[in-house]
């Protein structure tokens, strides 16, 4: 019976493991769309392709913001045990009018976190719209160039980079992207995704 019980607790911890974790908000979440359309979706396809067995989990919450990433992260890391952490958080604290230091501070601690778990963190970066003030946009932008700089993260500095300023590309509330500007979104992950699941591909314990 004990051995039993271990096999379908050993089945679980397979099932809840992820090779790469996606930590976002609701531009990672698929909001307005199918999940199937998203980035995520279509990078789980790729690395399919590229090396079959990465597994993909996306752990992204709509609305959440880089305090309640910090706080989920320890958590998402002890049940899927992932090799790398994507982190795509910090639109809202900026929406919200947060304090840029503090939302560092935070993207901080969540690099650590990952790398305390033994995996590779990954930086994604957003702007804030114009209407905010340059003073604000300009600490909010470099937030988080400072923290991959500082603690060393592979860095996206502009997440919508090809996407936010194409009206044709966002949803009606100027704040989303369309189905079809998903794989522009894939594109710019994996300026940073590819080594990395290159290594995880050439890992002999590739899951």
């Amino acid at each position: 019976m004990r051995w039993l019980l271990g096999v379908w607790f050993g089945c679980l911890s397979l099932l809840a493991s992820a090779d790469i974790l996606i930590v976002g908000d609701s531009i990672s979440a698929a909001y307005g769309l199918d999940k199937e359309q998203s980035w995520v979706a279509l990078l789980q396809q790729r690395v399919n392709s590229e090396c079959p067995g990465i597994t993909v989990n996306n752990a992204s919450v709509s609305g959440e913001t880089t305090a309640g990433g910090r706080a989920r992260l320890p958590a998402l890391l002890t049940r899927h045990t992932p090799r790398v952490v994507v982190i795509e958080l910090g639109g809202n604290d900026g929406l919200r009018g947060q304090p840029p230091a503090r939302m560092a501070d935070n993207l901080r601690a969540m690099v650590a976190a990952s790398r305390d778990a033994g995996a590779t963190p990954l930086l994604f970066g957003m702007l804030i719209p114009p209407n905010y003030g340059a003073a604000y946009s300009d600490m909010f932008e470099r937030a988080f160039a400072d923290v991959a700089e500082e603690k060393d993260v592979p860095f996206v500095p502009f997440f919508l980079e090809g996407v936010g300023d194409n009206p044709a590309l966002m949803q009606d509330d100027g704040i989303h992207p369309t189905a079809e500007a998903q794989p522009r979104l894939l594109e710019n992950a994996w300026s940073v995704l590819a080594p990395e699941v290159a290594r995880l591909c050439n890992a002999s314990g590739a899951r």
